[in-house]
C-alpha cells in the first residue's frame, strides 16, 4: 500500500495527515473549517483515496492558514507515499461538470511544481470560506507535491459549484495519474530516468 503520514507544526497550524492512495476513498478530515472539510471528502472520494485531516489552526484569524498549510501537508503526503515513481501513469486529466460548472483539471507528476490557475469565482466567499483560498491551496499542494497542475473553469455561474468541480476534478484526474501500470512496472515514465 503507498501511503504516508505527515506531521506539521507552526505557530499558526497544528496539522495530522494519512493518505492512502491505494484506497476506497475513506475520510475523516477536521481541520475546523467545515467548507474545507467538505472539499477535503470529495477529493478523498472522487480519487479513492483514504484520507485523514486533523487541523488545529488559528481559525480566529481566518482560514487562510490552515487552507495554505492543509495544502502542504497533502502535496507532502503524496511524494512520500509515490516513493520512486516506479510504474505510474504520471499524466491524469478531467473535464467535470457540476450542475452549470464545468472544470477542466490536468496534473503530471513532474517533479515540478508549478500551478497555472484559469479559475475565475464570482462571490468573494462561500459561507464563512474566503474564495480566494482555493488558489492557495492548489498553489501549496502543487508545490509540495512537486507536480504541474492546471485548472481552467470553463463555465459556471454558483461559486459553491465551482469550487466542488476543482476538488471533484483534481481527486479524479490525481487518481488516474497515481495509476500504477503493471505493464511499466519498474519503470519511471520519463526519458530523463526520474522524476
Amino acid at each position: 500500500m503507498r501511503k504516508a503520514h505527515i506531521t506539521r507544526k507552526t505557530t499558526e497550524t497544528d496539522i495530522d495527515l494519512r493518505l492512502t492512495l491505494d484506497g476506497t476513498g475513506v475520510y475523516d478530515n477536521h481541520t475546523g473549517c467545515g467548507f474545507l472539510d467538505h472539499m477535503l471528502d470529495l477529493f478523498a472520494r472522487h480519487g479513492h483515496f483514504d484520507l485523514t485531516v486533523s487541523c488545529q489552526g488559528d481559525s480566529h484569524v481566518d482560514y487562510h492558514h490552515t487552507t495554505e498549510d492543509v495544502g502542504i501537508a497533502l502535496g507532502e503526503a503524496l511524494v512520500k507515499a509515490l516513493g520512486d515513481k516506479k510504474g505510474i501513469v504520471r499524466y491524469g486529466s478531467m473535464l467535470l461538470p457540476m450542475d452549470e460548472a464545468l472544470v477542466l483539471c490536468a496534473v503530471d507528476l513532474s517533479g515540478r511544481g508549478l500551478l497555472v490557475f484559469d479559475v475565475p469565482i464570482p462571490t468573494a466567499k462561500v459561507g464563512d470560506f474566503d474564495t480566494e483560498i482555493l488558489k492557495e491551496f492548489m498553489l501549496a499542494f502543487a508545490r509540495s507535491a512537486q507536480i504541474t497542475l492546471h485548472f481552467r473553469l470553463l463555465s459556471g455561474e454558483n461559486s459553491h459549484h465551482i469550487l466542488e468541480a476543482c476538488f471533484k476534478a483534481l481527486g479524479r484526474a490525481l487518481a488516474m495519474a497515481v495509476e500504477k501500470n503493471e505493464r511499466f512496472a519498474n519503470e519511471i515514465p520519463s526519458t530523463k530516468g526520474t522524476l
